[in-house]
């Protein structure tokens, strides 16, 4: 039997299919059936049942009956699905071999004509991370300064990082404490954690990053995220696993749950907001910072007016600056910073 394209597949599905339900409803069709003609509009599709087997004519030759379509399945499918296996198994092959060269460029100190720096832009940043990834030996850090991935973008991440865990491979992923709100975010991380991953939160703003073995580390290019830079220096890349390092310290971890923790976590959330207004940053940079909306970081704010019983964003400063706090005060000296200075002044007598 002859090998079917899709074009077989459209006529089966277009003309053929009404004509085989015809012959069924019949009970079969006469060979002098108008239909059949060699001029007829459905002669094709007729000829493409009586080729597939879905029609045979009968022993007096006087009409063709339609076949069981099972019994004529496998000896259609069959062929393609041998051919789709050996196609499959063919292109694994040539990805392992393209899979070895590029390991061994990569490795290569001076390989990229940009040395040891090499600028990414658009598609061609997932493309070289799938790679990159793809042949992760030991361990891979990540850094995700915001929640704003999209289900799409982290189902596939699911399933790179998941691919890379069940090689025996170590990841750990830093977020802000902002992706603890995000759906997406908590399946992404309850389908790595259960593999082996180690997520965690903390409020410091940190840019983007990931390292696979600690000998490759892709950053941004700047503020526009259509540009990555591939850094191979190990002296750099020793430099921000260090960065990393220090900021996994701080973290909290993204399994943890307990209400203290929680509490916590909106204190140094509460903190940084008041480290963004007494350095005067504007509320786009500062929501960028915390890993919020700027309709969220409008949220906090204003949760700070009422705290301190202030109108306006100049009163507010104008209290703290008072009260001298800075963002990065202790606990005990955040309850003391309660009492105004004056009346402190006046205990102190």
């Amino acid at each position: 039997m002859s090998s079917y394209g899709p074009e077989h597949r459209a006529l089966l599905e277009s003309q053929a299919a009404p004509l085989y339900e015809a012959a069924v409803a019949e009970g079969g069709l006469r060979t002098d059936d108008p239909r059949l003609a060699e001029e007829a509009e459905t002669r094709p599709a007729f000829d493409l049942l009586v080729e597939l087997g879905l029609l045979h004519l009968d022993p007096e030759g006087a009409s063709y009956l339609p076949e069981d379509p099972t019994s004529v399945q496998s000896r259609v499918v069959s062929p393609l699905s041998q051919d789709a296996g050996r196609l499959l198994e063919e292109s694994s092959q040539w990805a392992r071999a393209f899979g070895g060269l590029a390991q061994t460029w990569r490795r290569a100190p001076h390989s990229e004509r940009g040395g040891p720096f090499t600028y990414l832009r658009d598609h061609a940043i997932s493309t070289y991370l799938d790679g990159l990834v793809a042949e992760v030996e030991e361990e891979m850090l990540t850094a995700q300064p915001q929640a704003g991935r999209d289900a799409a973008t982290l189902e596939a991440a699911a399933r790179r990082d998941i691919a890379a865990l069940e090689r025996g491979v170590r990841i750990r992923t830093l977020y802000q404490h902002s992706a603890r709100r995000s759906t997406v975010t908590h399946r992404y991380v309850a389908s790595v954690t259960e593999r082996g991953a180690e997520v965690r939160t903390l409020d410091e703003f940190f840019n983007r990053m990931i390292v696979v073995d600690r000998r490759v580390a892709v950053i941004p290019g700047g503020d526009d995220l259509r540009v990555a830079i591939a850094v191979r220096e190990p002296s750099v890349v020793a430099y921000l696993v260090d960065v990393f390092e220090r900021a996994w310290e701080r973290g909290r971890a993204f399994t943890n749950k307990d209400t203290s923790m929680l509490k916590d976590i909106a204190v140094e959330q509460r903190q940084m907001t008041i480290r963004m207004l007494v350095e005067g940053h504007a509320d786009p940079v500062s929501a960028k910072r915390l890993g919020v909306s700027p309709r969220t970081y409008a949220g906090y704010v204003a949760d700070l007016k009422d705290e301190y019983e202030a109108e306006t964003r100049f009163q507010l400063g104008y209290t703290m600056g008072r009260l001298g706090l800075s963002g990065t005060e202790s606990d005990a000296s955040r309850a003391g910073s309660r009492t105004d200075p004056d009346d402190a002044a006046e205990g102190e007598g």
